[in-house]
């Protein structure tokens, strides 16, 4: 039989996010966060979904790390809600909100998984974005208070920290596109937050790194490779443009090469102001990536400012419930030209899922096949890329259960564990079961897949 064994020490996880699956969210002192403005705002969110609840894992998280060790997880990733520990961005630290977060990594630690907390997952305060948010550069100087309150009450335990997630999608998603919150359209306003969630995560990295012996910190980027969706030039020029907008424009920043010139002259009238030794602090070293993969984007040539278009997939090209492509062998081409160009010392795939309509539980089982196949194809380009000298050094399924998906709302479910959202019930999915005999064994089989 067939099998492709991984690194001894690669570690095996599962993603999460604070807003997403917690709930709870007037407990303990929690203040408000532009998801909840923006999810509690009609038409926002599919069927005016909202994270009130979610997957109360702020209730059940003693029961959730359970499904983690029956998932075989060597490691955890989640987001400390910056609601909980600073309310309003500016107020008291909120004790409450930090013995959570204590409470749970000592649980993890106790189960033999590894937190990897991610610092920021979108969920800013309310009341710092009434005062500009990301495009108010003095926000980094708030986010930095609550990175060092976070990292000395947990440094002694967690060594490994992720600062920002995506800041292409809080940044343009969230303030040019309008798909996300706050739900601002102005492209000077993405690139300004965009441009100061990197600062944020650069001078995070020196806060880290003082309150943590033998820190381990890393930003997660998201990948969204371009496609043409034609054979035209004006395509081929729409997709590279978009390259340039959602993956160069960040990849390049971080690794010391400054923005693209391309998208820089592109976005010229739009560009923030960038001060003396920014593009420095943004490309301070780091030990890690995190990289986020669903699925490549196909593009033709649009409107301005950018001249991009989003476009469907070619007939041919399977895609998942949500319409998204499956494609494995664009997250190979990817690791191998981020190993290639920009060189980070490692590389951990932070997030990586399927939405597939799955049948509801039937005696304790829900069979998912398609997901189980998309995970799969998806670890084999793992194990070619690591193959080729990529040091990919983990793998995080998206997500550990289903859960709040933003703009979608409960509409989608991505996770190797069912839950019943009226009764809050959890049931590990046929892809948990598999995803977590792989993890056992370190490897993928022929008859896995």
């Amino acid at each position: 039989m067939a099998s492709q064994a991984f690194p001894d020490d690669f570690e095996w996880g599962a993603s999460t996010s604070a807003y997403q699956i917690e709930g709870s969210v007037r407990a303990d002192g929690r203040g408000e966060s532009i998801w909840d403005r923006y999810s509690h705002t009609p038409r926002n969110v599919l069927n005016g979904d909202t994270g009130d609840v979610a997957c109360d894992h702020y209730v059940r998280w003693r029961d959730d790390i359970d499904l983690m060790r029956e998932l075989q997880l060597d490691a955890y990733r989640f987001s400390i809600a910056w609601p909980r520990i600073i309310a309003t961005g500016t107020s008291a630290v909120n004790e409450a909100g930090l013995d959570f977060y204590e409470r749970l990594v000592d649980g993890l630690l106790a189960a033999g998984i590894a937190p990897f907390p991610t610092l920021y997952h979108w969920d800013l305060p309310q009341p710092l974005q009434d005062a500009g948010g990301w495009t108010n550069r003095a926000t980094i100087d708030r986010f930095l208070d609550i990175v060092d309150v976070v990292t000395r009450r947990l440094g002694d335990r967690v060594p490994n920290w992720m600062t920002i997630n995506e800041p292409l999608i809080a940044g343009h998603f969230g303030h040019s596109l309008g798909v996300m919150a706050p739900g601002g359209r102005s492209w000077t306003d993405g690139l300004a937050a965009s441009h100061h969630l990197l600062l944020a995560h650069g001078r995070a990295v020196e806060v880290v790194r003082g309150n943590v012996d033998g820190a381990k910190v890393g930003i997660v980027l998201n990948s969204m490779r371009a496609i043409p969706a034609s054979d035209s030039q004006s395509d081929a020029d729409a997709a590279e443009r978009w390259d340039g907008i959602a993956n160069r424009f960040y990849l390049q920043a971080i690794a010391g090469n400054g923005y693209p010139d391309d998208i820089h002259d592109l976005m010229a009238e739009h560009m923030p102001a960038i001060h003396d030794r920014d593009m420095s602090v943004i490309a301070t070293p780091t030990d890690f990536l995190g990289v986020n993969y669903h699925a490549p984007m196909y593009v033709s040539a649009g409107q301005e400012p950018t001249g991009v278009s989003f476009a469907a997939p070619p007939p041919d090209v399977k895609t998942t419930d949500a319409g998204w492509p499956i494609q494995p062998d664009v997250l190979l081409d990817t690791l191998r030209r981020i190993h290639s160009v920009y060189y980070p010392g490692s590389i951990y795939i932070s997030v990586n899922g399927a939405a597939i309509d799955d049948p509801d539980p039937e005696s304790g089982r829900v069979r998912d096949p398609r997901r189980i196949d998309y995970l799969a194809g998806h670890l084999d380009a793992v194990w070619r890329a690591i193959g080729d000298g990529v040091p990919v050094k983990g793998y995080f399924a998206w997500p550990l259960m289903d859960n709040f998906e933003w703009s979608q709302g409960y509409s989608k479910r991505f996770g190797l564990v069912h839950v019943d959202y009226a009764t809050q019930t959890r049931t590990i999915k046929d892809s948990g079961r598999w995803y977590a005999s792989v993890a056992d064994g370190n490897e993928l089989t022929s008859t896995a897949r």
